[in-house]
């Protein structure tokens, strides 16, 4: 993970968190930079330069500053990475969607709810039982039963808070 203004070549990265400033966040989430999102970056940033990215459609032009806020991991990134049941993650710990499991018929129902590749999630809480678990997908609480999450397979994104 880095920040935007770091990437020093073209291509699709997911946009992990936003730093700095509240009023930043909503602004950058206004234009449609968000976590979870993924963008592809047109030109990359040089001698502190802005860039051009293209996001939902559009193309956007960014400062230098303005990208140093925004943290990205490359979407290719994923794959070297240990992958762990989303069941198996701990309370507080953020991954990204790499794989789901199982029939068709449960794919289809997990990706309607919006688990679908390469999605940022957070574990926000586990019942005390351990089932279900409720999770931060796209900006809303979700909660899944753990036999659910057995079948989504995540790997483990450190995002600064």
């Amino acid at each position: 993970m880095e920040s935007l203004a770091k990437v020093r070549s073209k291509g699709q990265y997911i946009i992990v968190d936003i730093l700095g400033e509240y009023r930043l966040a909503r602004r950058l989430a206004e234009m449609g930079v968000a976590p979870n999102g993924v963008l592809t970056v047109i030109t990359v940033s040089s001698d502190e330069s802005g860039m051009v990215i293209y996001l939902r459609g559009q193309r956007l032009a960014v400062s230098y500053a303005m990208a140093q806020n925004i943290m990205v991991k490359g979407v290719d990134e994923n794959d070297s990475k240990e992958l762990v049941s989303l069941s198996h993650m701990e309370v507080g710990k953020t991954g990204t969607i790499n794989k789901i499991l199982g029939d068709k018929k449960l794919r289809k129902r997990l990706m309607d709810m919006g688990l679908t590749k390469n999605t940022v999630i957070k574990v926000y809480q586990v019942a005390p039982l351990g089932d279900p678990i409720e999770l931060i997908v796209r900006n809303y609480k979700l909660s899944i039963r753990k036999n659910e999450a057995d079948f989504i397979l995540v790997s483990e994104v450190e995002v600064m808070e």
